[in-house]
């Protein structure tokens, strides 16, 4: 198992408890959804799990400081100096 992966799966619960927060409060805060909240509440939870892991998939490797420190440091332009 790769460490991309294991530091993903750890994530994965985290960030998906803040999506389904982010979606709950907009459904109960937007007076019309709120309306409908009984029938958007289980499209909410359904998105949360779907939509966590590929974001939890994308941010695994910059958890990993070590690596994004050299792909940065790769990236950026270098700067001369003179003297």
């Amino acid at each position: 198992m790769s460490t991309r992966l294991r530091l993903a799966i750890l994530i994965y619960g985290m960030i998906q408890g803040v999506v389904f927060g982010i979606g709950t409060v907009l459904v109960l805060g937007i007076p019309s959804f709120s309306e409908q909240a009984m029938t958007l509440m289980p499209t909410v939870v359904i998105l949360s799990v779907i939509l966590a892991a590929p974001i939890a998939w994308f941010m695994a490797p910059r958890l990993r400081l070590r690596f994004w420190q050299q792909r940065e440091r790769q990236r950026a332009p270098r700067r001369v100096t003179l003297s």
